[in-house]
């Protein structure tokens, strides 16, 4: 049987996203971008790394849609597309679900042991003081 792809339970999503997502330089990038559009030479600045880096990580944030890119004059301009994010966020959510489930569980087994241990610890002291 063969293992499903992790983007089969949301078919927005694609590999790219996850391969954009995965490099931390890149994630800055779009934090950068939270704040606003801006001019590749601008987003270059914020950066320790060489223009030529920052332009490939700008060409892979581009083609998993993450970002878009248009002219103004001279300067070519991106922008933070959330919507590929959007489908990410929904696809963890389905995990956010069963850990908010798995916990309450435990917290009501953890509630439910105490409980327990709190009736015998005080059946055994009554018991000692009725003797």
């Amino acid at each position: 049987m063969r293992h499903r792809s992790v983007t089969d339970s949301a078919p927005q999503m694609t590999e790219a996203t996850f391969q954009a997502l995965a490099d931390p330089t890149r994630r800055a990038v779009l934090d950068l971008l939270r704040r606003g559009s801006q001019a590749a030479g601008q987003i270059a600045i914020a950066f320790p790394v060489s223009r030529p880096a920052i332009s490939k990580h700008l060409r892979l944030l581009r083609r998993a849609h993450l970002v878009s890119e248009h002219r103004e004059g001279r300067h070519r301009v991106y922008e933070l597309n959330p919507e590929p994010l959007r489908a990410v966020d929904s696809w963890i959510e389905q995990y956010r679900i069963f850990w908010t489930n798995s916990l309450n569980s435990l917290k009501a087994f953890v509630e439910a042991e105490h409980a327990r241990e709190t009736q015998l610890a005080s059946d055994k002291a009554s018991q000692r003081k009725h003797k």
